[in-house]
C-alpha cells in the first residue's frame, strides 16, 4: 500500500435499492443501500446512526427485523446483528431481486421464479432454508407482498402483467389474477381488508379487492414513466401516494377517486422507495437522485410540503476543497448543487442555497433543475473574511458572470461579478487574494478583471500593452493565482504563456512562454513555486520570483486532471485519466509515490493538516477520503514507500470506515501483503540512530510518579485511623483485614496452640502458596525468549503505585536464623532472588538497547530503592549490580556529550550574525 490509504467515501445517502423501515419503541428507522453497503438513519430527525460494512457485490434488496439487517448481493443473502454479519445464505443460483420480511421468516425471490423461507430464529444452527417454492416458467417475479390478515399467503407480481396468491405453509398456488396486460412494478397492501394497490409499467394505478377479483378504482400519471412505488396512508386521510420513473410523486384521494396534489420536483430521478409513516401525515421517499425526503400533509389546502431531507451529489462533482481547517469540503458537481460536506459529522453537511429556487422554478413554470446555476467549473475561497462578506467566488459552464457566496449563512451573495461588460465572454478562471478584498477573474478572450468583494465594484483590469493593449492574453485564460502580500498576481494562458503581473498596479513585470498548452496551473503562496501542467503531460515547477523553471516531472501517460501541492510545499499530488494518482518530492525532485485506481480521478484536494486527500471519480457521486499514513507512521516509512516508478493497485475506500478498501490485501513493493482494515498502520522500524536514546513517549506523569511515590503516599495518607464497622455484632468476635468488610473467626478451631502454629506456618509459606502474578509470569517468559517487547509494554500499562506493589512482593521473608526447621530455604534458592536477578538482566538489556530511557531509569531507582539491601547481601546479585552501574556510566556519558555538542552549537549561532 502506498503513502495514502482508503478511509471512506462521503456524500452517498441511497441508491438503487428500495429501503425498508423498522421500528424500535417509540422510533422509526430507515435502512437504504448504498452501493455495496447499507446505513440506517432515525426517522426523527434523519441523523445516521449506523453503517454497515461493505458487501463484495452491489446490494440489490433489504430487509430489516429490530437489530437483524438482510442484505442480498448477487446470489447471496447477507445476515447482520447491528453491524456484525453473523451468518451467509447461499441457495439462490442466481441474483436475488426481493426481500420480504414474513413474521418470524424471511422470503427470497430470485430472477428464475425460486422463493426460499429462511428463519432467522436460532440462526447460529439453521443455515438452510426450511421452504421452497419454484414459479412458473412463465412466470418472471418482479414484487412481492403479503396482504393483511392472510395467514400465511402472499401476492408475488410479475412481468408478464399477472398476479399470483401463493400459500406459503402449503406451498401452494391458490389463485392467478390476469392482471392489465402491463408489467407490475409494485404491490402495496391498504389499510381497507383485501384491498390492494397495483402499479404498472403503463403509468396506471390500480386499486384492486383481491377477495372478489374485482378492481376498485385505477388511476393515470400524468407524466410518462411506469409507476415505481407505492404507499397508503394510515392516519385516517383517504391517500394514496405513487412516485414514478420521472420524480413526480402523486397523492390521490381514494374517496373522491381524483387527483390530491402533485409534487413536481420531488427528486430529480426515479423514485424506488415510499412509505407512510403508521398514524402521521409524513410521507417517506427515497430515489435514485442519492436523497431521501420526508414530505408532511399538514398545510392548510392539504398539499405535503418538505419537512427534511438528506442528499447528497445527484451527478459525480467536478471541482473539491477543504474549508475550515481541514473538517469540511466544499464540492460542486454537474448536478448544478454547490455542497459543504463535513468529514466529521454527516448531519452537518448540507447545500448551499440559491435563493428561493422552488418558488422560482413555480413562478417560472420551470423545473427546479433550469432555475439553478449552470454548473460550476472552478471556485475559490477565503477563510479569513468569513465572517464579514462573501467568501467564496465560483465559475459555471457558459456564463459570463461570476458568483459570490456567504459561506457563514450557507446562502449565495447578493452581487454578480461581471466582467468586461463590452464583450461578454464565459469566465474560466478565478482566484481570490490572500487578504481576503478582492477576486480576480479571467475569461475565455484572454480578459482579467478584479473586482472587490465587498462592494461587487470592478477594480481595473490587466493589460498587455505589447499585445495591443486589449486584453491580457491572447487566448483563454486557464488559471490565475495571487501571492501572499498581494505584490503579485500569475495569470496562465491557455496557449502556453504565463505572465507575472503587478498586483496593485496591474502593469505587467515579467512573461514566459511553455512551449505547449496550458491545462491547470497551481501556485503555493508559502514558497512562491508555480506548477503547471501541459498537453504534453509533463508538469513544470517555476520560480515566480526568478522567473525560471526549477522542476520538471514526467510520468503520467494521459491527460492531467487535477494537481495541489501540500501545505508545508514539500509535496505536489497530480492525477491524470491513465487511472494513477502520482506523489512528487519537490526537496528531491523525484516521484516517491503512484496508485493505481480503477476509476479516474477527476478532483483533488489535501486538507491544511496533510493527514487526508479529499478526491472525487468519473462517475462517483460522493468524495472519497484518503489516510495520509506518513503522518502517524514518520518519514522513514514514507521513504519505504518511496519506490519511484512503481505503481501500487488500490481500490476505493468503502461507506465504512471500519471496513476500509474493497480490496483484502495489497501487493507491496518491498514484497509483503499489508492488511487493510480501516486505517492499517505501517510496519513499526527499529531502526535507531547510533548514540542516541529514544524515550517512552509515556505522559511525565506516569514516569515521574515512580521517583516520587513516597512523597504522594505521605501526602495521601489518611489523617484518622480506621474504625471498627458499627455493624459488627459485639458477641461475634472478628479479626482484622485490610478491606473495610466484616470477617469473622472459624468457630471449628481447636486448640489455641495448634491454631497459633498453624498460621505461622502458612506466613511463612503465603509467597509459594499464591500462584504467580502476570507481572512474574511475562517477565520470566520473555527471560526464556530474550525479547522484553512484551513484558516493557505491560509495565507501561501499569500505574504507579500497581508497580510499586508488584516490586515489592519480591522482596526476601527473612525468617529465624536460629530455626532448624525442614523446610527452611537456602537464601541463594528463594525464588525471590531469582525474579530479582531476571530483572536487572532485563534492566541491563534495556540500557544497551537504549530503549524507554527516562521510563526505565524511574523503574531503576524505585528498584533499588526497594531491594538494593538484597542485592547488597547477594554476591552474585552484587555482579549484576555491578555490570548495569558500568552499562548506565557508559550511557549517560554518550548522551551528555552530545547535549554538550549541542549545546555549543546553539551558543555560537546566537553570537554569529546570523
Amino acid at each position: 500500500m502506498g503513502i495514502f490509504e482508503p478511509f471512506r467515501a462521503i456524500g452517498y445517502i441511497t441508491s438503487t435499492a428500495p429501503f425498508s423501515i423498522n421500528r424500535l419503541g417509540t422510533e422509526t428507522f430507515v435502512t437504504v443501500s448504498v452501493g455495496k453497503a447499507w446505513q440506517i438513519y432515525n426517522c426523527a430527525k434523519l441523523t445516521l446512526v449506523l453503517v454497515g460494512p461493505q458487501l463484495p457485490k452491489k446490494i440489490r434488496a433489504l430487509a430489516s427485523y429490530r437489530d437483524y439487517t438482510f442484505a442480498a448481493y448477487g446470489n447471496d443473502i447477507a445476515v447482520f446483528k447491528r453491524a456484525h454479519q453473523i451468518a451467509t445464505w447461499s441457495r439462490h443460483s442466481v441474483k436475488v431481486n426481493q426481500l420480504l420480511l414474513f413474521g418470524e421468516h424471511i422470503l427470497s425471490v430470485d430472477v428464475e421464479g425460486n422463493i426460499f423461507t429462511w428463519a432467522f430464529k436460532g440462526i447460529d444452527q439453521n443455515l438452510a432454508p426450511v421452504g421452497h417454492i419454484l414459479l412458473d416458467n412463465k412466470f418472471t417475479p418482479t414484487c412481492i407482498m403479503h396482504p393483511d390478515t392472510y395467514l400465511n399467503k402472499v401476492l408475488i407480481g410479475s412481468q408478464e402483467g399477472a398476479l399470483q396468491l401463493w400459500n406459503i405453509s402449503t406451498k401452494k398456488k391458490l389463485f392467478e389474477f390476469k392482471g392489465w396486460y402491463s408489467s407490475i412494478c409494485c404491490c402495496v397492501s391498504s389499510p381497507a381488508l383485501d384491498v390492494v394497490a397495483v402499479g404498472c409499467s403503463d403509468g396506471k394505478i390500480h386499486v384492486h379487492n383481491i377477495r372478489y377479483d374485482q378492481e376498485i378504482v385505477s388511476f393515470t400519471h400524468s407524466t410518462r414513466g411506469a409507476v415505481t412505488a407505492l404507499s397508503f396512508s394510515t392516519d385516517g386521510q383517504p391517500l394514496l401516494a405513487s412516485g414514478g420513473s420521472s420524480g413526480v410523486i402523486s397523492v390521490w384521494n381514494l374517496e373522491k377517486k381524483r387527483i390530491h396534489s402533485v409534487i413536481k420536483e420531488a427528486h430529480d430521478s426515479s423514485i424506488i422507495s415510499l412509505h407512510f409513516f403508521a398514524n402521521e401525515p409524513v410521507l417517506l421517499s427515497a430515489s435514485v437522485d442519492n436523497s431521501i425526503k420526508m414530505w408532511i400533509f399538514n398545510t392548510t389546502d392539504g398539499d405535503p410540503r418538505l419537512l427534511r431531507y438528506r442528499c447528497g451529489h445527484s451527478a459525480p462533482p467536478l471541482c473539491i476543497r477543504f474549508y475550515a481547517n481541514g473538517r469540511h469540503i466544499l464540492s460542486a458537481g454537474q448536478d448544478r448543487a454547490f455542497r459543504l460536506f463535513s468529514i466529521i459529522q454527516d448531519q452537518q453537511s448540507r447545500e448551499l442555497s440559491q435563493r428561493h429556487v422552488s418558488k422560482r422554478a413555480k413562478k417560472l413554470k420551470l423545473k427546479e433543475q433550469e432555475v439553478k446555476l449552470k454548473p460550476v467549473v472552478a471556485f475559490d475561497a477565503a477563510e479569513i473574511r468569513e465572517r464579514d462578506w462573501c467568501n467564496v467566488v465560483t465559475c459555471h459552464s457558459d456564463t459570463a458572470q461570476a458568483y459570490v457566496w456567504r459561506l457563514q449563512n450557507f446562502v449565495i451573495g447578493e452581487h454578480i461579478l461581471t466582467p468586461c461588460p463590452e464583450n461578454q465572454t464565459p469566465v474560466k478562471a478565478c482566484a481570490i487574494s490572500a487578504c481576503g478584498n478582492f477576486a480576480v477573474l479571467g475569461t475565455a478572450a484572454g480578459w482579467i478583471e478584479r473586482f472587490n468583494l465587498q462592494s461587487g465594484i470592478s477594480r481595473g483590469s490587466y493589460l498587455d500593452m505589447l499585445d495591443g493593449g486589449s486584453s491580457a492574453h491572447s487566448g483563454e485564460v486557464v488559471g490565475i493565482a495571487c501571492d501572499s502580500t498581494n505584490t503579485l498576481m500569475i495569470s496562465a494562458g491557455q496557449n502556453g504563456d504565463i505572465k507575472v503581473w503587478n498586483f496593485k498596479y496591474r502593469d505587467l513585470k515579467s512573461r514566459w512562454e511553455i512551449g505547449s498548452s496550458v491545462v491547470k496551473i497551481v501556485y503555493h503562496r508559502c514558497n512562491g513555486l508555480l506548477a503547471t501542467a501541459t498537453d504534453d503531460l509533463v508538469i513544470r515547477l517555476y520560480d515566480v520570483v526568478a522567473l525560471r523553471m526549477v522542476r520538471k516531472f514526467e510520468g503520467h501517460a494521459d491527460r492531467i486532471t487535477d494537481m495541489c501541492f501540500s501545505e508545508d510545499g514539500k509535496w505536489l499530488l497530480s492525477s491524470s485519466m491513465d487511472g494513477t494518482l502520482r506523489i512528487w518530492d519537490v526537496i528531491l525532485a523525484r516521484q516517491i509515490d503512484a496508485v493505481q485506481v480503477d476509476v479516474c480521478i477527476t478532483a483533488l484536494s489535501l486538507s491544511p493538516n496533510m493527514d487526508v486527500l479529499a478526491t472525487a471519480h468519473v462517475d462517483q457521486n460522493g468524495v472519497y477520503l484518503w489516510i495520509n499514513q506518513a503522518m502517524f507512521s514518520g518519514d522513514s516509512v514514507m521513504h519505504s514507500y518511496g519506490s519511484g516508478k512503481e505503481i501500487v493497485n488500490v481500490k476505493l475506500p468503502s461507506v465504512s470506515a471500519s471496513e476500509g478498501s474493497e480490496d483484502a490485501t495489497s501487493d507491496h513493493p518491498s514484497g509483503k501483503n499489508l492488511q487493510i482494515q480501516g486505517v492499517s498502520w505501517a510496519p513499526h522500524l527499529d531502526a535507531q540512530i547510533p548514540d542516541l536514546v529514544t524515550l517512552s513517549l509515556l505522559p511525565k506523569s506516569q514516569w515521574q510518579s515512580l521517583v516520587n511515590l513516597d512523597i504522594i503516599k505521605e501526602r495521601n495518607k489518611p489523617i484518622d485511623p480506621p474504625k471498627k464497622p458499627e455493624k459488627a455484632p459485639f458477641f461475634l468476635p472478628t479479626i482484622p483485614s485490610l478491606s473495610r468488610e466484616i470477617v469473622f473467626k472459624n468457630s471449628d478451631t481447636g486448640d489455641e496452640h495448634k491454631g497459633s502454629q498453624a498460621d505461622e506456618t502458612n506466613k511463612s509459606r503465603v509467597y509459594h502458596d499464591l500462584p504467580a502474578s502476570e507481572f512474574l509470569q511475562l517477565l520470566h517468559s520473555s527471560a526464556e525468549m530474550k525479547t522484553f517487547s512484551t513484558f516493557t509494554d505491560y509495565i507501561k500499562g501499569l500505574s504507579s503505585s500497581t508497580l510499586d506493589v508488584e516490586l515489592r512482593m519480591l522482596q526476601i521473608i527473612e525468617g529465624d536464623d536460629d530455626d532448624d526447621g525442614d523446610d527452611k530455604q537456602e537464601p541463594t534458592k528463594k525464588p525471590e532472588l531469582h525474579s530479582i536477578e531476571l530483572l536487572l538482566d532485563y534492566f541491563i538489556h534495556e540500557l544497551s538497547c537504549r530503549n524507554n530511557f527516562e521510563f526505565i531509569q524511574a523503574v531503576i531507582r524505585l528498584f533499588l530503592k526497594i531491594h538494593g539491601e538484597s542485592i547488597r547481601r547477594q554476591s552474585n546479585l552484587q555482579d549484576k549490580a555491578k555490570k548495569l552501574l558500568e552499562l548506565q556510566s557508559t550511557v549517560w556519558q554518550s548522551v551528555d556529550k552530545l547535549f554538550q555538542s549541542a549545546r555549543c552549537m546553539v551558543t555560537f549561532l546566537s553570537n554569529s550574525q546570523f
